[in-house]
């Protein structure tokens, strides 16, 4: 796992977020993710480091973020 893909869930936004995506991981513990490893899924596999499928929560702390 590259250290630099895991960013902070109240992390300011990056390029690339979105309310249904994420630039790098921002699971807690991306060790226990269902979605680690995926190829079209996770970022830390992905050539983009993309994550297409964050947490349920991440909705929420977008909007938050983005209106900050």
């Amino acid at each position: 796992m590259e250290d630099k893909l895991h960013i902070a869930f109240s992390a300011p936004l990056r390029e690339g977020d979105t309310e249904v995506q994420t630039y790098g991981c921002r699971q807690n513990n991306p060790d226990i993710c269902g979605s680690n490893g995926l190829s079209d899924i996770c970022a830390f596999v992905r050539t983009d480091h993309i994550c297409k499928k964050p947490s349920r929560a991440w909705k929420k702390k977008y909007n938050e973020l983005i209106n900050k």
